[in-house]
């Protein structure tokens, strides 16, 4: 398995963990009869730790499409170099340091890591489009 594939395979299990961490951080604050409910009512929004994690996996959510799609064209081209691995492996860092900057309200170093997990699928899409084009 290529680096890149398995950064992506990483970060697959990284969403699933952050996802039960953001259930569990909701479950906490406003109870876990809400969370066996039908949820047919609003809740109101989550705030303090547990706002920033429900926030920190929305904006996973909004780029990890994009790193998916970057990863499978590199990967269905056979480009694989080292432009490539460092941006899965930006990226998946990236993220992981991500989570619990913005969980504790790390301002600019959350703000840097947002930034290199961006810069690493730059570098996947810009390496497919000068190799390939």
């Amino acid at each position: 398995m290529t680096v890149e594939l398995r950064m992506l395979m990483l970060s697959v299990a990284f969403g699933m963990a952050h996802i039960v961490l953001t259930a569990h951080s909701a479950s906490l604050q406003r109870g876990y009869r809400w969370t066996a409910s039908s949820r047919d009512q609003a809740a109101p929004p989550l705030t303090g730790v547990s706002g920033r994690i429900e926030r920190g996996l929305q904006n996973f959510l909004e780029t990890l499409p994009f790193f998916i799609v970057a990863v499978l064209v590199a990967n269905a081209l056979d480009l694989h170099n080292a432009y490539t691995e460092w941006g899965a492996l930006l990226y998946f860092w990236g993220r992981v340091v991500y989570l619990p900057l913005y969980a504790f309200g790390v301002r600019i170093v959350r703000s840097i890591s947002w930034n290199v997990a961006t810069l690493g699928i730059m570098l996947i899409v810009g390496s497919i489009l000068t190799e390939r084009w």
